[in-house]
């Protein structure tokens, strides 16, 4: 905690401190947990941490692949010199830049015959073959073809292999509660991709690389590993749930601040908008200039709690867009001092999966809803 207030800047006073050197020893740490191959997810700006530093601290873990969300995240990562393998999971109707990404030797996820067409059409105006990984929905009931499909679209795919418009680089499933590891879904789930894989063999496609698990899979499932595992908000030091924890993983993500004002209260004093916080004595109450225009989820009004000088305090009344205010109590604290919103807990500090529990959400969202406002401070690695 103490690093991340150092490396915080003063002015503007509120920071995301992403840890790289955090990010390379997770994705170690999760490497060590499985003998396949670990893709590291990056989408969503790598779930707020910063898409090209934290991919860098990623490979530099020992990661020999990526995935993103979006080819043009995929795209923004090639404009970087990021030139190892990457996976677009998720593909767009009319996407404009899918023949850059092909191009560029970006891996597209396929999952029904609209996105072959897509490819297809793509790799006739490029004239460069793609590579593709097949989605199958194994009962997600998200993307991928579902079960009725999927010899449709798997032979579809060997005929385009035929014409040498594509190769299948995987065959790919997601999860749905690889963050409950007793639930009987993930049995049926990993069943159902199996029996997928041996449809597509019985097609003549026989893809590179096998992948299911994803965090939760790759640290409760390893019956899910296959070939590659997608690691995810492990990547980033945070559990996939309560029933899995991010045993050896450090948070990557401390949100800092500095407080904007300090004034004395007395007993029954009325606290931000609609009043929904009234003091019970005579207080200090503290004023921090972060608010859910910034990321910081309007549920914590009256329920999180942010540290100073190493004593946990209290938000006290709603978020605002801006700003949110803290009861301090007999804490003595000034104008300009530090304050750690979440972190990793090693000081005492509330983590993001504190806040999460306290705002009835998911560590993801806490860490990846940080906005752009904020500006991202890198230590322990290079920034990209």
């Amino acid at each position: 905690m103490t690093e991340a207030i150092a490396a915080a800047p003063a002015d503007p006073p509120t920071a995301a401190v992403v840890d790289l050197a955090a990010i390379s020893a997770n994705v170690a740490t999760l490497r060590r947990r499985t003998t396949a191959a670990l893709m590291a997810v990056v989408k969503a700006d790598a779930y707020g941490h910063g898409l090209v530093p934290a991919a860098r601290a990623a490979l530099g873990g020992g990661a020999p692949r990526l995935a993103t969300a979006f080819v043009d995240e995929a795209l923004a990562l090639r404009a970087a010199g990021v030139d190892v393998p990457i996976l677009a999971l998720i593909l767009r109707s009319g996407e404009s830049r899918l023949g850059a990404a092909i191009a560029a030797d970006v891996e597209v996820s396929v999952g029904g015959p609209a996105a072959l067409d897509a490819v297809l059409a793509a790799v006739r105006t490029s004239g460069v073959a793609a590579a593709i990984h097949l989605e199958v929905d194994t009962g997600l009931s998200r993307g991928g073809a579902r079960a009725d499909g999927w010899a449709a679209i798997v032979d579809s795919a060997a005929r385009a292999v035929a014409e040498g418009a594509v190769r299948v680089v995987g065959v790919w499933s997601h999860l749905a509660c690889a963050d409950q590891p007793e639930h009987p879904a993930n049995a049926m789930q990993l069943a159902a991709y199996r029996d997928a894989l041996d449809t597509a063999r019985r097609h003549g496609v026989v893809p590179q690389i096998r992948h299911l698990a994803n965090s939760g899979g790759l640290l409760a499932l390893p019956d899910t590993h296959f070939d590659a595992v997608r690691a995810g908000i492990a990547v980033y030091g945070l559990a996939p749930g309560p029933a899995v924890p991010a045993a050896g993983l450090t948070p990557a993500m401390t949100l800092v601040s500095r407080l904007a004002l300090t004034k004395e209260v007395p007993a029954g004093a009325g606290v931000s908008y609609g009043l929904t916080h009234r003091t019970a004595s005579a207080t200090r109450l503290a004023v921090i200039p972060v608010g859910y225009g910034d990321g910081v989820p309007r549920q914590a009004s009256n329920r999180a709690e942010v540290c100073i000088d190493g004593v946990r305090h209290p938000i006290v009344g709603r978020v605002c867009m801006d700003q949110f205010v803290v009861d301090t109590g007999d804490h003595v604290v000034d104008t300009g001092d530090p304050v750690v919103l979440f972190g990793p807990g090693r000081a005492g500090e509330p983590t993001a999966d504190d806040w999460a529990g306290a705002t009835g959400t998911i560590g993801y969202e806490i860490v990846t809803r940080i906005g752009a406002r904020v500006p991202r401070v890198y230590h322990g690695g290079g920034t990209g």
